[in-house]
């Protein structure tokens, strides 16, 4: 497993970030811990990282990779969403940084028994964190028609979403869907052959769709991005990693707008809507993998890295 867990854009996110002795960090989405381990390198002696996961499994192996950094890394057991409320317990006011890397994470693919992978046969779950929520066989089995097929066309653009969810009523009208490779194959027969994508299996929109549904995965970017800007200090840096189109187009319009001043009307004479500029963008096109870290690693080939400091 170690050998699979690669940080994506991780000199580029860092260079942004630039942490340093006394600056306090948050990564809120510490995998196997990567990023905060560099973090923690780069800000010697007395930097510190909060690193927050709602994966427990990621906790653990994150808890003994990182032992060496002592009471310099505090691992939390949440969403990154919740950063605000996090270091509120922590006693920390204000930090000086926020990495997010956001989607799904090499261990979770990685990890046969969770059910993010269609080439591995197992049970239909995709919980990030498998303490709590729906599964995606709860999904699958339980959602109208009319909800599987706008959940398929919203969070996977699926233009097959129609027939795929024709088939999927079909098959659990039999019997219940219950791994990868049952809806695997329900996909790809839904899908005319000649229409199969040819640099992605089939079935990868409507795993990536039912992914982001059950784990709310939009939902807490919105809601992660406002919590982080709640307690990054003024000068701080906010780096946000993303892997889809979905997602960088969240994080590109919630960073627009914290830069954006006046969004009154050119036509009114005097500002009535009071506000203020928040952030200013430090990377005006996303920032992109270079063709020697996609060889070494094909999983960056996507990853969007943007970068706003608060004002």
């Amino acid at each position: 497993m170690e050998a699979s867990h690669i940080p994506v854009l991780l000199n580029e996110a860092l260079e942004f970030l630039e942490p340093e002795s006394g600056g306090i960090y948050v990564d809120g989405t510490l995998g196997m811990g990567g990023h905060t381990s560099e973090i923690l390198k780069r800000s010697y002696p007395d930097g510190r990282v909060i690193g927050i996961d709602r994966d427990t499994e990621a906790l653990k192996i994150a808890s003994v990779r990182l032992q060496e950094f002592g009471d310099r890394v505090s691992l939390m057991h949440g969403n990154f969403s919740e950063m605000g409320r996090i270091a509120h317990e922590l006693g920390i006011k204000e930090v000086d940084g926020i990495l997010l890397d956001v989607g799904v994470s090499s261990l979770q693919i990685d990890t046969d028994i969770r059910g993010f992978s269609f080439l591995r046969d197992a049970p239909l779950d995709m919980r990030m964190d498998t303490t709590c929520g729906i599964t995606a066989g709860d999904i699958v089995n339980n959602y109208s028609p009319k909800e599987l097929q706008e959940l398929l066309w919203k969070f996977g653009e699926e233009s097959y979403a129609r027939r795929i969810v024709r088939e999927i009523i079909k098959a659990r009208e039999i019997s219940r869907i219950a791994t990868t490779r049952e809806l695997a194959r329900i996909v790809e027969r839904s899908i005319p052959r000649r229409d199969w994508p040819r640099e992605i299996h089939p079935a990868t929109k409507t795993f990536q769709a039912l992914r982001i549904a059950v784990n709310d995965e939009l939902g807490s970017l919105e809601r992660g991005l406002d919590a982080g800007m709640t307690i990054l200090k003024s000068g701080g840096r906010f780096c946000v990693v993303s892997f889809h189109s979905l997602e960088d187009r969240i994080v590109k319009n919630r960073f627009r707008d914290w830069e954006k001043p006046c969004i009154c009307p050119p036509s009114l004479p005097v500002c009535n809507c009071g506000k203020v500029k928040t952030a200013r963008v430090l990377t005006k096109k996303a920032v992109k993998a270079s063709d020697d870290e996609i060889t070494a690693n094909p999983r960056a080939r996507s990853a969007r890295l943007r970068v706003a400091e608060k004002i």
